[in-house]
């Protein structure tokens, strides 16, 4: 069976959803959308094209990597400047009532629509390794939403909170750097320094002098938390981000040496071996246009 991620763009500015909505769009736009506001949350993750977004009568040049947050009531709009150059982006709409609820359950939900609001900041920069990992969560609950698996509600649920939580920790991690290790675990610390230097060496030497600790200690953290070798952990986690790279577009080429690969040929085996298909045969089964789904 296919994937089909993509959804045909649509001018609509309302929900029809009471909580939330997300699309993925990859086009050669031939529309025009005009300034507006609505009554919802909006996040736009740009992924490619030559665009800017007019926010409150600013105008921001966008580059891949940029996530807005634009809040109800705020007026903006998007400039198509070359309207040859594929125009890629991610948008999810999330309901005054949704988040309402979500701030009920934690202000952890609120940080970065309160950090806008306070501040008036609306485009945030990720790097390419933490915009494949945000991509990576996007991407899943996506999946999620086109398919009738068993226990789809609860995990779409688990989904949307994971990535609301996502934003919010990694904008809460950028305001406030944190320059000790001092009462958190260094099992989390390590998995949050992996994450973001994929695309750099991470040899278990490596990873001991930078921490400071033994490598045959963190060899035992990691098989003791997830049953895994360090190693293994390293490679799972850059063949994902690698697969999601190649959903959103990304060339094969580019996607294997931004998460660490260092040759194509040990890339290609470790991806067929992880899922059951190469590179190629996956890029051209999971990347098709498809309607929207109601």
């Amino acid at each position: 069976m296919k994937k089909n991620l993509q959804t045909t763009f649509s001018a609509r500015q309302y929900m029809l959803s009471t909580d939330f909505e997300i699309y993925y769009y990859n086009d050669k736009p031939i529309y025009k959308v005009n300034s507006h506001t609505h009554d919802y949350y909006e996040f736009y993750f740009f992924l490619e094209g030559n665009v800017s977004i007019t926010i409150n009568q600013k105008s921001h040049p966008l580059k891949p990597g940029d996530v807005i947050l634009i809040p109800p009531h705020v007026p903006h709009f998007v400039t198509i400047h070359d309207k040859t150059i594929p125009y890629r982006r991610f948008v999810f709409w999330i309901s005054e009532v949704f988040f309402t609820e979500l701030k009920s359950l934690s202000e952890d939900y609120a940080y970065i629509m309160q950090r806008t609001s306070t501040t008036g900041q609306y485009i945030f920069h990720y790097d390419v390794i933490a915009f494949n990992a945000l991509q990576s969560k996007v991407f899943q609950l996506i999946e999620e939403l086109q398919y009738d698996r068993f226990g789809k509600a609860s995990k779409v649920s688990l989904c949307v909170n994971d990535l609301i939580l996502h934003l919010n920790r990694t904008m809460y991690e950028s305001d406030h750097p944190s320059t000790s290790t001092g009462g958190e675990s260094l099992y989390l610390n390590l998995m949050q320094y992996i994450e973001s230097h994929l695309d750099e060496e991470l040899s278990l030497d490596l990873l001991a002098q930078k921490f400071f600790v033994s490598k045959y200690h963190i060899a035992h953290i990691f098989k003791e938390n997830i049953g895994l070798s360090i190693h293994q952990y390293i490679m799972k986690k850059r063949l994902s981000v690698c697969r999601d790279a190649i959903l959103s577009h990304t060339s094969i080429s580019e996607a294997y040496i931004q998460c660490g690969f260092k040759d194509y040929s040990s890339f290609y085996r470790a991806f067929k071996k992880e899922f059951g298909m190469s590179p190629k045969e996956f890029a051209e089964l999971n990347t098709l246009p498809i309607e929207p789904h109601s």
